[in-house]
């Protein structure tokens, strides 16, 4: 499960169209519009009349929070003030908890003048999900935690024995909001939620309205929850645009059955990773920090789901010409691990490195590259072998491992010589 956090645009939206099904009364539209770099504001304008016809609140929408602290909120605006802040903001640089990144992409909403602000979040953790409900929401919300109401429920138990009205506290609400609770309980289960806050909401003539909202989904639900999704997408955090070889890896995934992930950390990095499986790359990565070079570790990603040949070609290629374009006197280490293979064929994916290693021949021995593998699974044996070849006929050293070796002992033997 890889938890990716969602635009409040998106998380309005879903809320909006299908909370209904399990609260019937709930009636918040969902009236949002997302702005970016590229939106055509007369055409925002057509598609959204009511922007034209209420008070409006303006706020980026790019993963951070907070946005009232930093004076990014427009509230109480006009459709002409929404304009000037934005021709104001758009593509503004600001730092935000110590990271630095550009304003692109603003959330416009009708204004909701209100009194009271109630907070309510839920988290899922190994043993169940976790509801948080307070009276008392907002920016407070943390300085009045002890006020919070927790009430976690397990893997195996079900919302239906939560029984969320006895722990809620005294009100002519409480009816109205232990309903409410238990239906968002049912719409975060059922679109693949591993996180939804929705701090503030409050209550407008008897009708519940989300004021703020941040959340996050479990990727991995993509397959039974994408037609109720529809088009969201997963931006990236703030301050982290995509470089051209990330972006390039992305797209080949698409387009495969297969997983191929590439995230740079450090391009001038000693330590390169090559792993197979997103498990392996989780151990790797941590074997590697363990040992003291966290500094040094240039990538993370995995390449996964039996790529074919064509494809761990590009991929391979990718991180040796990223490796490759700077030297260090105390030369490089590339490091293709992974556990032993379910399916994948280790033969055929070694035949894509294999392409690309002797394509980066030169490069290699002018970077004073070692490379070190270890791996197992279905044709391993014709795998480590075309490997072992490879070394004495490209002149670069190569040592080959296979399971009889415990999956990350190659990585002390490469950072340590241990």
């Amino acid at each position: 499960m890889a938890q990716r956090g969602i635009r409040e645009f998106d998380a309005k939206r879903l809320l909006a169209r299908f909370l209904p099904e399990y609260l019937e009364d709930f009636d918040y539209r969902g009236e949002v519009a997302l702005i970016g770099p590229e939106t055509d504001l007369d055409r925002t304008v057509s598609e959204n009349p009511w922007i034209l016809e209420k008070r409006l609140v303006v706020k980026p929408d790019q993963l951070f929070g907070k946005r009232g602290v930093h004076g990014l909120v427009l509230l109480n605006a006009s459709w002409d003030d929404v304009r000037e802040y934005l021709s104001k903001n758009m593509k503004r640089e600001v730092t935000i908890g110590g990271v630095r990144g550009v304003l692109d992409h603003f959330l416009v909403e009708p204004y909701v003048p209100h009194e009271n602000e109630l907070y309510v979040a839920i988290s899922s953790d190994r043993d169940g999900d976790t509801i948080y409900f307070s009276t008392q929401g907002g920016v407070c919300v943390e300085e009045n935690w002890d006020k919070v109401i927790q009430m976690h429920v397990g893997i195996l138990d079900g919302i239906d024995a939560a029984d969320i009205r006895s722990k809620l506290p005294a009100s002519p609400d409480a009816e109205r909001m232990a309903r409410f609770i238990e239906a968002l309980f049912r719409f975060y289960v059922d679109l693949g939620f591993t996180y939804l806050e929705i701090n503030p909401f409050t209550l407008v003539n008897g009708k519940i309205i989300p004021l703020d909202m941040v959340a996050k989904l479990d990727d991995a639900e993509e397959f039974w929850c994408r037609k109720r999704w529809g088009d969201l997408v997963f931006p990236e955090p703030f301050g982290r645009s995509l470089t051209p070889e990330e972006l390039f890896i992305k797209e080949i995934d698409a387009k495969t059955g297969a997983s191929l992930k590439l995230t740079i950390l450090n391009p001038k990095g000693r330590v390169w990773t090559m792993v197979a499986g997103g498990g392996a790359s989780v151990i790797y990565t941590d074997t590697i920090c363990d040992l003291g070079f966290a500094g040094e570790l240039a990538n993370y990603g995995e390449y996964s789901g039996d790529p074919s040949t064509e494809d761990t070609y590009h991929y391979t290629k990718t991180i040796l010409d990223l490796m490759t374009r700077e030297k260090d006197p105390r030369g490089k280490v590339l490091l293709i691990g992974g556990a032993i293979a379910n399916f994948t064929d280790v033969a055929s994916t070694f035949k894509g490195v294999v392409m690309a290693l002797r394509e980066y021949r030169d490069r290699l021995r002018e970077n004073n590259v070692k490379i070190y593998v270890r791996r197992g699974g279905p044709n391993y044996e014709e795998g480590l072998r075309m490997m072992r070849e490879l070394g004495s006929e490209l002149g670069i050293p190569i040592e080959v491992y296979g399971p009889e070796t415990h999956m990350t002992r190659i990585v002390p033997l490469a950072l340590k010589g241990e």
